[in-house]
């Protein structure tokens, strides 16, 4: 049994957030192309918003990672499910992702995508949870940090549920972890 307790991070502040991440990402690039990975299903809404406030040429791609399946904690097992159609190498490369919690994932994920050689890689996170970090990796771009609780909306889910809620709220698991 699930159930949301409270919001955590309002649609103003999480719009905020993106419009700061966006100029910064703009600035950043100087007008350079790059190739923007969204990583499926999470960072979806936020990866709408955030491109419409990057002011720099894109390819816009996409890759499906797991490796959480169906529970509250990182499985520490990384599958890509869904690989890139566009080649990256000699490119410069924005990953967008929804969260970063033990950094397993992005860590692996900038890992396999070096060897293929782009120019750089980045990652922009629209949320940021440092106090559960498993290995030692620290996102270019952090919307907002958030604590150790299990969240949803926006995007983030829990066993596929809940993304279409507009705020970041809190979600309590009978018997589950954070």
């Amino acid at each position: 049994m699930e159930r949301v307790t409270e919001t955590m991070i309002s649609t103003d502040e999480i719009r905020q957030a993106v419009v700061r991440l966006g100029k910064q990402i703009t600035e950043d690039y100087g007008g350079s192309e790059i190739v923007v990975v969204g990583i499926l299903k999470g960072a979806f809404v936020f990866l709408a918003d955030l491109v419409r406030e990057i002011s720099c040429p894109m390819i816009l791609d996409f890759m499906q990672v797991s490796s959480y399946g169906t529970g509250t904690v990182s499985s520490g097992n990384v599958k890509i499910k869904k690989d890139l159609d566009y080649d990256i190498a000699g490119k410069d490369v924005l990953i967008v992702e929804d969260i970063i919690d033990s950094g397993v994932t992005m860590q692996c994920l900038k890992r396999e995508l070096y060897a293929r050689n782009p120019k750089s890689i980045k990652v922009c996170a629209a949320f940021d949870k440092p106090s559960r970090r498993k290995v030692d990796f620290v996102a270019d771009y952090i919307g907002i940090e958030v604590p150790d609780e299990f969240i949803v909306g926006y995007g983030l889910d829990y066993a596929g549920k809940y993304r279409n809620l507009p705020d970041v709220c809190v979600l309590e698991v009978d018997g589950g972890d954070k």
